[in-house]
Parts: C-alpha cells; sequence; structure tokens
C-alpha cells in the first residue's frame, strides 16, 4: 500500500474559499496565512485552505486541491468523508478539457 495522493481540479470557475471553509467545518480548515504589504495583482488568487481528517490532508485553491496522506494508512470514514467533499467541489481529475495531463486516482481502502 502507498500514500494516497491525487489532484483535482475545476475549470471554468473557482471554488469560493469562505464557502469551502464553511462546508468543511467539521475537518478543522485553516487559510495560509500569505505575506501582507506590496502590490500583488494576484493576491485573491494565491489564496490557500488547508483542512484534514485523521489521515488525510486536503490543500485547497481557487482551481485546484491535492489531498494527500504523510503515512500509507487505509481511510478511515472521516477521511473517506473528506475525500467526497473534495470530489463535490471539485468535479475534474484532469488541469483542462483536453485529453492531456489525465491525473487517475490511486487505489485506496477504508477500513471496516
Amino acid at each position: 500500500m502507498e500514500k494516497y495522493q491525487h489532484v483535482r481540479f475545476r475549470w471554468w470557475n473557482q471554488v469560493d474559499l469562505d464557502k469551502a471553509r464553511e462546508e468543511l467545518g467539521a475537518f478543522k480548515p485553516s487559510v495560509k496565512q500569505l505575506p501582507t504589504g506590496g502590490f500583488d495583482l494576484y493576491k485573491d488568487d494565491k489564496r490557500e485552505l488547508t483542512a484534514a481528517s485523521d489521515t488525510l490532508v486536503a490543500h485547497l485553491s481557487g482551481f485546484r486541491a491535492v489531498l494527500t496522506q504523510k503515512e500509507a494508512k487505509p481511510f478511515t470514514r472521516r477521511d473517506a468523508e473528506l475525500r467526497e467533499k473534495i470530489i463535490q467541489l471539485y468535479p475534474q481529475n484532469r488541469p483542462t478539457p483536453f485529453p492531456w495531463e489525465w491525473s487517475p486516482e490511486p487505489k485506496f481502502q477504508v477500513e471496516e
């Protein structure tokens, strides 16, 4: 069994990270703190949110979510729930509608 690592995408409109933070409230989401000051045209595009369950961590940005485990373990029910919520928010498994850069989901187990 290998560590679970998978990337999910949105194509046309970005996730509202404030709403996602509310939806993922059970997973104690936190906002990544970015440096302040200066002028940055893309500061809203750099926002990131992190949510964690028992063994699974999700790093979310406007158009991409990265799901990862630190150790290779079977998913708990909470892990499976977090994975499902992320798949609902980020329904695509490749970065563009064009047929390249396919990102198949790795196999995983859910403990009984």
